[in-house]
């Protein structure tokens, strides 16, 4: 296994850093510095999102990186996503510039749909706001932005793999990324063997598993094969469960604000998990943490169970 795994190639010929800083549920006050001690750090690739309420905060810091020269715009990927409330065709673009103007950015690396479910415009997060989806249409919208340049690349986040496989049947520019849940708790298999059959480039979001969050309750970096692997290693768990994506082919998103932390998980070069360690991972229960319930509803929306919102994978 190659040691160094920095970039993967997407079938736009773009290359995205394979580790980038998640933003989700980075608090405003914090996320500014976060971002500007990743980057410092040696951090290239930043995923944002409308829908985490920070991105001006993002656009602040990465202004004044680029006015003292700490970095240029063109050695960063900066990923954002399009929000459920801005599906319909004529939001899109739209929501784009509103996040353009937030990042102070001129283009985006990569855009992505952020869920396969769409809500009433400007609308709040219960379940009443829910109405059916037209993914081929937005999807339309999302094209346009492709060829304007203003998103270098297009994609897709929590679509499992019968989603997947519709937008590819009428897509004229196909999805670059899908963008879910992937750690060693949920490896996301049968999803990860149809994105690598596609030529559609995996990220894994919540690569440790959400320790931070309330909702989600998982103890990935507690699993005891993954402690087992860290102690041989003398690495701490969190890089062995980055290690454990980068080598398994996809890219991951860990999210901190804490400097230590931020450092230490870009430590995940330079060495690998032997094959016969490696091989352990495939022995861990899977149990998918993110289960997106707040989608579903008996009467409003394009889902009644969440069965039907991940495909049955679940």
């Amino acid at each position: 296994m190659a040691n160094d795994i920095r970039f993967f190639e997407l079938n736009t010929g773009a290359k995205m850093p394979s580790l980038g800083l998640g933003t989700w549920q980075s608090s405003p006050g914090l996320v500014g510095e976060a971002v500007v001690t990743a980057i410092k750090a040696g951090y290239r690739h930043i995923d944002c999102a409308q829908a985490y309420g920070n991105e001006k905060e993002i656009g602040l810091v990465l202004r004044k990186l680029f006015e003292d020269g700490v970095v240029k715009r063109e050695e960063l990927w900066i990923t954002s996503k399009l929000w459920c409330t801005d599906h319909a065709p004529e939001d899109v673009l739209e929501a784009l510039d509103r996040t353009l103007r937030d990042l102070q950015l001129e283009y985006i690396d990569l855009y992505l749909i952020h869920w396969p479910v769409r809500k009433k415009k400007g609308s709040g997060f219960g379940p009443e706001h829910l109405i059916q989806t037209d993914i081929p249409a937005t999807w339309r919208a999302m094209e346009t932005l492709y060829d304007l340049g203003k998103a270098r690349a297009i994609g897709v986040s929590n679509f499992a793999t019968k989603k997947l496989s519709d937008l590819l049947d009428v897509a004229r520019v196909p999805p670059a990324v899908n963008q879910v849940e992937c750690h060693a708790v949920w490896q996301q298999t049968k999803l990860r063997s149809f994105c690598k059959s596609k030529g559609v480039h995996l990220t894994g979001y919540s690569p440790l598993g959400s320790p931070g969050t309330t909702f989600i309750k998982g103890d990935v970096l507690k699993n005891p094969i993954l402690l087992s692997v860290a102690e041989k290693l003398g690495k701490t768990p969190a890089q062995v469960a980055l290690r454990w994506g980068l080598q398994m082919g996809h890219s991951v998103l860990p999210k901190s604000t804490n400097e230590a932390r931020i450092k230490e998980n870009l430590d995940v070069f330079g060495w690998s998990i032997p094959e016969d360690m490696f091989a352990k991972f495939s022995e861990i229960e899977q149990e998918r943490l993110v289960k997106g319930d707040f989608f579903v509803h008996d009467t409003f929306g394009s889902y009644r169970t969440v069965e039907e919102l991940w495909d049955g994978e679940i």
